[in-house]
């Protein structure tokens, strides 16, 4: 982890202004506003970028993953300019857990793998990207995006130490954790074999 520089009182400010920002629930807010009705109450019900692709809206889902990816960037480079690493650090784990438990939503929030990535391009981009394209890869093999998901956060501390970044590594691995924390169910359909395939129209 980097060296605590920042004064807690900035630290603690941070903290909270990155999780509200995490919580801005972007999927639901573009769902409504397309005139999708409410994303929670389609396909899986969950508020990401995958979920809104179920409505068969690619724009939707598009802007729902950049905007998402966005929460972690940044917070991450705002944090980064105005104070240090250390608060960089913090604000990406605290948009994470804002967009997976938002305030907006009654703490029901998505499953982060956009904000993920979008914490590691902002954190380290060369990490950022080698995750990206883990996650590409397969997700181009499998056409599952949870499979892609799981696989990408797995491997993302490898790439750390390819990429001499080890003080990432405490944050990373909490991040990799949350993110198989809330594909539990998506683990068992995988064991299953019951997982959807990417771009799956919602019969609701």
């Amino acid at each position: 982890m980097p060296d605590i520089t920042t004064p807690p009182l900035l630290l603690a400010l941070t903290a909270l202004l990155a999780y509200l920002l995490g919580s801005v629930p972007f999927g639901v807010l573009i769902t409504r506003a397309v005139g999708l009705g409410d994303l929670r109450s389609i396909g899986s019900g969950n508020i990401g970028a995958t979920n809104v692709l179920r409505t068969g809206n690619k724009g939707a889902a598009a802007a729902t993953l950049l905007l998402d990816a966005a929460k972690g960037g940044v917070a991450v480079l705002i944090a980064r300019a105005l104070l240090a690493e250390d608060a960089a650090q913090l604000a990406g784990l605290s948009a994470f857990l804002g967009h997976l438990f938002p305030v907006w939503l009654t703490f029901r929030g998505g499953k982060g793998v956009a904000t993920f990535l979008g914490t590691l391009l902002a954190l380290a981009w060369p990490v950022g990207l080698a995750a990206c394209a883990t996650w590409a890869v397969v997700a181009a093999l499998s056409r599952i995006s949870s499979l892609a998901a799981l696989v990408a956060a797995a491997l993302s501390s490898m790439w750390l130490f390819l990429f001499d970044r080890g003080e990432m590594l405490l944050l990373v691995v909490i991040l990799t954790l949350l993110v198989y924390l809330r594909h539990a169910a998506n683990l068992a359909r995988l064991k299953a074999g019951t997982e959807p395939k990417i771009g799956t129209r919602s019969k609701t």
